[in-house]
């Protein structure tokens, strides 16, 4: 394959970006002459468009920004994970490929016209540099911030390591405004960035991988030694891949050689091109095949995470628990264009040990308005796992143990989008220099009156699911010319159903109290400390240690009904 590519990269005569784009996704599904000639025959065409708009149209054209609008929507006929990725995004590609990029270590975020730092990373160049979450930025390098969107200040805090940033800054403790010389750095965020003792004897481990990046595999081991240490017997391992987009397929086999024995089998990766198929197996010694484990998934645990999850499944070597997966049973492979642009195209579905393929939506098949639809019941296959229990294809990865993530109140989406949670934790950082660690703070109902006290003169106005609903049935009754008549009903209904938002407050007061700590604790701890507060009342945590402390009823899941 390595030749074929190259061979295509060192093609002459076709319009560049483009020409090398169509050579390579046609020249793959090329396999006769009348193809070939197809290939010829249409991109003879596009570089006699393209030179014709260029000579004669009206208007000045903008040759890259047109050439990656065909290229788009070209692409937009497969799948949303075949990609054209121009020069401008290679530094973007790169971070979600890597997790490294080089920059100063902080998030940004707008209020209303103004920029304020978000998340300050641990031990990054803006944390040495004395930034804090909810410090004002009026200019980066003597540039004015007005108008800019986060994408447009992205790119000027983003550079080479070693190099030096600017930040003309007023900041939110001291009132101080005044340059801030920041030294970028190279930018890595964990895969690992929490990992501790879990259960009531501390005997359990629990880590959370967030992403499959170079060397995730071996961080994880080391996280899990290290817990070994300081508690040599343990239990159990829990393993949390919710939110896991997925990344390298070689890191999802190296994390599921750390769970079973060497030579294992993993997955199957089968494309058009024979010669690319290949079998993936362990190759690395284990470190515990017997110690039980439960992996912890949701809808946005998508591709390597379902990777790991479905091989734990398929050889009986692991409980799954949560919410059905994504469903991404699609294999990307990353080649060069020239120019620096690259092309990140689907070459392959991958299959579990039992062989099924857990692709959920069908983009071979598309309806005749171009949309797609998830693979019907109807066409999904049974197969059996090591032990014999039936799993099926095409859905995801269904949990032995089904629990679904609750939904945010509609107060507390408001709390947070209006940034409310965000500059009370900020003063609350301000009067309080040190808190317990993150697991066990907690605030009392005296903070929780502070807070109600604070927001009281906020304006946190929402509409209630009950509310929008009678919104929408007095519409249809003025419509259809009823409402003259029930207009007593609906007033004296709408009476009943406003919300009283000192009363929702209360109503939600233990959910008010957990974001609270939540953002509260990041200010000290960092994204590890977002994770192990967030742990206090996890259901599916709890639910996994419990099945570890319960050995036949952990057992009784992976054995054939």
């Amino acid at each position: 394959m390595k030749r074929l590519f190259n061979k295509i990269r060192n093609a002459r005569g076709f319009l560049s970006g483009v020409g090398l784009t169509c050579v390579l996704f046609l020249f793959i599904n090329a396999s006769n002459t009348d193809s070939y000639f197809e290939i010829s025959k249409n991109l003879d065409i596009f570089a006699t468009l393209f030179k014709q708009l260029n000579t004669y149209y009206v208007d000045p054209i903008e040759p890259g920004k047109m050439v990656k609008t065909g290229i788009d929507a070209m692409l937009d006929e497969l799948d949303p994970y075949t990609n054209y990725i121009t020069e401008a995004d290679i530094e973007d590609f790169e971070f979600q490929r890597t997790g490294k990029y080089g920059g100063i270590g902080a998030t940004m975020h707008r209020k209303g016209d103004e920029i304020y730092v978000g998340d300050v990373y641990e031990n990054s160049p803006s944390q040495k540099a004395g930034l804090h979450p909810g410090d004002l930025i009026i200019a980066i390098d003597n540039q004015p911030l007005k108008g800019k969107t986060i994408d447009d200040i992205s790119v000027l805090l983003k550079g080479s390591p070693g190099t030096q940033v600017t930040l003309n800054i007023k900041d939110v403790y001291s009132g101080v405004t005044g340059p801030k010389i920041i030294t970028r750095g190279e930018i890595e965020l964990s895969a690992v960035p929490y990992a501790g003792l879990a259960g009531a004897q501390h005997n359990i481990a629990y880590a959370r991988l967030t992403q499959f990046t170079p060397a995730c595999g071996r961080h994880l081991r080391n996280a899990l030694d290290s817990l070994k240490k300081v508690q040599p017997n343990l239990k159990g391992v829990v393993l949390d891949l919710r939110n896991n987009p997925g990344g390298l397929l070689d890191e999802a086999v190296s994390v599921c050689s750390i769970f079973l024995e060497k030579g294992s089998p993993v997955v199957n990766t089968k494309g058009k091109m024979q010669e690319l198929d290949r079998s993936y197996a362990t190759r690395e010694a284990a470190w515990d095949t017997k110690i039980p484990l439960t992996v912890i998934v949701n809808h946005s645990s998508a591709s390597a995470s379902e990777i790991v999850a479905g091989t734990m499944q398929d050889l009986d070597r692991g409980v799954i628990i949560g919410e059905r997966s994504y469903g991404k049973g699609l294999v990307q492979n990353t080649v060069s264009l020239g120019y620096n642009s690259k092309l990140k195209l689907t070459i392959a579905k991958y299959y579990t040990p039992s062989g099924r393929c857990i692709q959920a939506i069908d983009y071979s098949h598309r309806n005749a308005d171009g949309s797609v639809g998830y693979v019907p019941d109807s066409l999904k296959k049974a197969y059996k796992t090591k032990n014999g229990r039936t799993v099926l294809s095409g859905g995801g990865v269904e949990p032995e143990v089904k629990m679904s993530d609750e939904t945010p109140s509609r107060l507390a989406v408001t709390l947070y989008a209006k940034n409310y949670l965000f500059d009370y934790a900020t003063e609350y950082k301000g009067k309080h220099p040190t808190i317990p660690d993150a697991g066990t703070f907690a605030l009392s109902n005296g903070d929780f009156d502070d807070f109600a006290k604070w927001l009281s003169n906020k304006d946190y106005s929402y509409k209630t699911e009950t509310e929008e609903a009678f919104d929408s049935l007095q519409a249809v009754a003025v419509r259809e010319k009823y409402y003259d008549a029930a207009k007593a009903e609906f007033t004296a209904l709408q009476t009943k159903i406003s919300h009283d938002k000192k009363q929702d407050l209360l109503k939600h007061k233990d959910e008010v109290i957990n974001l609270l700590e939540n953002e509260i604790v990041s200010r000290y701890y960092f994204l590890r400390g977002r994770i192990q507060q967030s742990l206090k009342d996890d259901k599916e945590l709890a639910k996994a240690v419990e099945l570890v402390e319960q050995p036949a009823q952990y057992q009784a899941l992976l054995t054939k009904k």
